[in-house]
């Protein structure tokens, strides 16, 4: 019997079918035969009784044709518990209540079924805060709201950046000269559009080398590119038009990814990238909708999104 994946994930409309990694998922899927479901988080539903049901479309005729990626088929009200095999989380980010209350949905059905990554420890691993735990990796980091504590921290280190901690592709990312002249005013923004505290960390000159994506399959790293910033730009993330290139890893970065591989592997995070600046200070571990893998399969003739398959395959064959 084929095995049924459902795909929570953003409308499939407006994705970028030759670098989005939902859609290699599904392609990969497809090409094993699997039915594939897609729904979006907005229609998940808890009934009476308990069940976790949402209004899904079957999917086919996934190609990388634009205008003609896909066929929805008639929507149906699906059990993700007893209808489905796999669950891959996969909406984007933010990463706020709506999106943490799915994660405590869908960890009703892990007994019955896998939940790619796992939810509850994606709700317990967001990107700039799971990291901490490897401090000895990064570079100085300061979590704060307080602007005092962010005018001490310049003027140690010079010239800083500033990022939403809940962030996601690069956005709202901001580069404050040594001077500090506009920390005020930017953190008075910051303030007053994000409730958590914020990441403050020094500016790092090697980012105009690149910033490299690690892609962990189960703890075991899979693949990589280096992401340069665009003319005009110190970010590097492909969403904010930063370009891609071969690498390979530092001797520094086979050590980070050593360092975290087998608790990745207990927690269930299947599908992980792990971002490093300058061959050695990582600064970014990403659980919640990675991507990359299509860029590191262009450079690397590889197939990730197979890995992935094979990952959960062997998860699945685990259960039974």
């Amino acid at each position: 019997m084929a095995i049924q994946m459902a795909v929570q994930m953003d409308p499939m409309d407006g994705i970028n079918i030759h670098g989005d990694s939902s859609f290699a998922l599904m392609l990969a899927g497809q090409s094993r035969g699997y039915d594939i479901w897609h729904y979006d988080v907005m229609s998940l539903t808890l009934d009476a009784n308990d069940r976790l049901t949402a209004l899904a479309h079957p999917v086919h005729d996934i190609q990388r044709v634009e205008g003609a990626h896909y066929r929805f088929g008639a929507p149906q009200r699906i059990d993700l518990g007893s209808d489905i095999d796999v669950v891959l989380m996969r909406q984007d980010p933010p990463f706020h209540v709506g999106y943490i209350t799915a994660t405590h949905l869908l960890e009703r059905i892990e007994h019955e079924t896998l939940v790619v990554n796992n939810p509850a420890s994606v709700r317990n691993a967001p990107e700039k805060v799971m990291v901490l735990d490897y401090r000895k990796f990064m570079p100085p980091t300061l979590i704060t709201r307080s602007l005092d504590e962010v005018r001490a921290f310049q003027k140690e280190h010079g010239a800083i950046v500033v990022k939403p901690l809940h962030g996601n592709g690069g956005k709202a990312i901001f580069r404050i000269e040594a001077d500090g002249s506009n920390v005020g005013a930017l953190f008075e923004v910051f303030n007053s559009t994000w409730p958590e505290p914020h990441m403050v960390q020094p500016f790092l000159p090697d980012v105009a080398k690149g910033d490299k994506r690690i892609v962990l399959i189960d703890g075991e790293v899979t693949g990589a590119i280096n992401r340069r910033p665009g003319e005009g730009e110190f970010r590097s993330n492909l969403a904010v038009g930063g370009s891609a290139e071969a690498t390979l890893l530092t001797p520094e970065e086979q050590e980070i990814c050593a360092a975290m591989g087998p608790r990745l592997k207990e927690l269930g995070l299947i599908f992980v990238g792990i971002d490093v600046i300058g061959g050695k200070w990582l600064t970014e571990i990403n659980v919640t909708s990675p991507t990359g893998i299509v860029a590191i399969d262009r450079f690397n003739g590889t197939d990730t999104a197979a890995k992935i398959l094979d990952a959960i395959e062997r998860r699945l064959a685990g259960r039974s």
